[in-house]
């Protein structure tokens, strides 16, 4: 197996900034992949989210092994001709959403079955043919093994059940994996917030010898201060010069605090399902668009982000656009959400690289106290 080169060039406390050198691109590290659920980051051009600074995308394999399948993206050229990106893509294993959404699931110990949340069709996921969707079919550049994730809070006992299952598919995947020149595997650390179990479980995945180690089983409920916590009795436990890839995270407050702790790669739906619904994220806060009050608003979204969405449009106009069910208007804010988020990145590394990270950080906190996460909801993945 491929372990990408990861030169970490700069350290303040525990945070770090480097970057993740792939066959197709080099990944500027602290980095925020934009989720592409379905072979597309939701209401944007593949030009514009690499405009926006975004060095990778992630996939969906759940979805894409559902709609239009695996196998059919593998006829039409692989994941990254199919959707017209062509730097890295980093895939899910299908877990989360096996978890999250399938309402019949059996597990055992050689994988799962589930129904299909579209037509209710049965089908089969275990490890081997986890890394055959994401790595032969899909052709990802950074597949992740086949995990279970648990529900948030659980018993000890159902955490380790847990924990050592997906154990057990790290090494089913390292196996299905095999040897492969231009590709790589991360693992996943489990464990709930259990601090033996989470040393437990990133010891003996940073054993098993994959080429990134992600933290998964957070924002699933547990809010800022468990999963932060977490992120504490997780890290020191993992090999340094090993990217780290906390799932799922989150608010640029989540983001912040999380790369202060020595993590090195994230993804999270907010950026794009925001824009959805009537919210920017901006250096000072979160807006409502729908809100009355900016019915006359001239001022753009963020005159501090280098994009078109948040430069040249109104919050009146925006208003408008959300107001009357406009589709422009998700457009523009999930534009501008998507190249905030790779501003604050690009922020947060250049501060790292120059000794005022923590005094960015203390800023940061100061300004987004009230936006900690809250949990991550299990009906809408993107």
């Amino acid at each position: 197996m491929a372990t990408f080169d990861f030169n970490i060039t700069a350290t303040s406390g525990a945070a770090r900034t480097g970057t993740l050198k792939t066959p197709r691109g080099d990944i500027r590290t602290p980095a925020f992949m934009p989720v592409g659920t379905a072979g597309t980051v939701k209401a944007l051009y593949m030009d514009q989210v690499s405009d926006a600074g975004a060095d990778i995308i992630l996939g969906n394999t759940y979805h894409l092994m559902l709609r239009p399948g695996a196998e059919r993206v593998k006829r039409l050229g692989g994941l990254h001709a199919f959707s017209k990106w062509s730097g890295p893509i980093l895939t899910d294993s299908g877990g989360f959403q096996v978890w999250s959404l399938s309402q019949l699931r059996k597990m055992d110990d050689e994988g799962v079955t589930f129904r299909s949340h579209i037509d209710g069709s049965e089908h089969r996921l275990t490890p081997a043919r986890s890394i055959e969707i994401q790595s032969d079919l899909l052709g990802a550049d950074i597949s992740m093994q086949l995990d279970e994730c648990t529900d948030w809070p659980c018993s000890h006992d159902e955490a380790a059940r847990s924990m050592e299952l997906s154990l057990r598919w790290g090494d089913k995947s390292l196996a299905a994996f095999g040897d492969r020149a231009d590709q790589t595997l991360f693992g996943i650390v489990q464990g709930s917030t259990y601090a033996n179990l989470r040393q437990q479980s990133a010891e003996a995945v940073a054993a098993q010898g994959f080429g990134g180690i992600a933290i998964g089983g957070l924002a699933v409920g547990e809010g800022h201060d468990a999963m932060c916590e977490t992120i504490d009795l997780t890290v020191p436990h993992l090999p340094h010069q090993v990217p780290r890839y906390v799932m799922g995270v989150g608010k640029p407050i989540d983001l912040v605090e999380a790369v202060a702790r020595g993590i090195d790669m994230f993804d999270c739906v907010l950026p794009t399902r925001a824009g959805r619904h009537g919210q920017a994220w901006t250096w000072d806060g979160p807006i409502n668009l729908k809100n009355a009050k900016f019915a006359e608003d001239l001022a753009p979204l963020d005159e501090a982000v280098d994009c078109v969405a948040s430069r040249d449009y109104s919050r009146a106009y925006l208003n408008h656009l959300i107001r009357s069910g406009e589709y422009l208007g998700s457009m523009v804010l999930t534009w501008h959400n998507t190249a905030f988020f790779q501003s604050l990145m690009a922020t947060i590394r250049a501060s790292i690289a120059d000794g005022t990270f923590e005094a960015l950080r203390a800023d940061l906190s100061a300004r987004w106290a009230h936006t900690k996460s809250s949990p991550r909801p299990k009906s809408e993945p993107t």
